[in-house]
């Protein structure tokens, strides 16, 4: 069994798993209707999911999606509540605040998505709105294989980011 110990916080083990969390690279969410965040190592049991000052040029809700060779668009359980009694549901992904916002709100996150067993994943986490709103998220989802990849999204697969940072955290 060979250990190696390289001086960037984490340790790498025999199996190719690297102990500790890495950040994948922070990307601007200014254009496009999805961030993707590929290349997820067999190996991850959770990915965190941040985001601050996001916004999009629509109204609908913000998706997060996930894969395993490709972006899983259905099959998801479960929703967020929040912000005067508001709830949404989604089965196309985990569904991250109400139905409708304004095209001015920004929204910052922190989503867990960790492995429970069997290539099921939980989501759970809050989000925040910038007039103080705030949302919990949860929900499931279960791949025929590993997870490889995560999407941001919104639920209308349309409206365009115009603001804001998402990155990852995977351990």
């Amino acid at each position: 069994m060979s250990t190696i110990i390289d001086g960037s916080n984490s340790v790498t083990i025999n199996s190719g798993a690297i102990l500790g969390i890495t950040s994948g690279t922070a990307v601007a969410s200014t254009s496009g209707t999805s961030i993707d965040f590929t290349s997820i190592p067999s190996w991850v049991k959770r990915i965190t999911v941040l985001g601050v000052g996001v916004s999009t040029n629509g109204t609908t809700a913000y998706l997060i999606q996930i894969g395993d060779g490709s972006v899983n668009t259905s099959g998801y359980v479960g929703g967020s509540f929040g912000n005067a009694n508001q709830t949404n549901t989604s089965t196309a992904g985990a569904v991250l605040m109400q139905v409708t916002n304004t095209a001015a709100n920004n929204f910052s996150f922190s989503i867990q998505i960790s492995f429970q067993s069997a290539n099921k994943w939980v989501f759970t986490g809050t989000v925040t709105r910038d007039d103080g709103a705030v949302f919990f998220v949860s929900s499931t989802k279960t791949l025929t294989n590993a997870l490889d990849r995560v999407r941001i999204t919104t639920v209308n697969g349309i409206d365009t980011f115009d603001a804001g940072s998402i990155n990852i955290l995977y351990e």
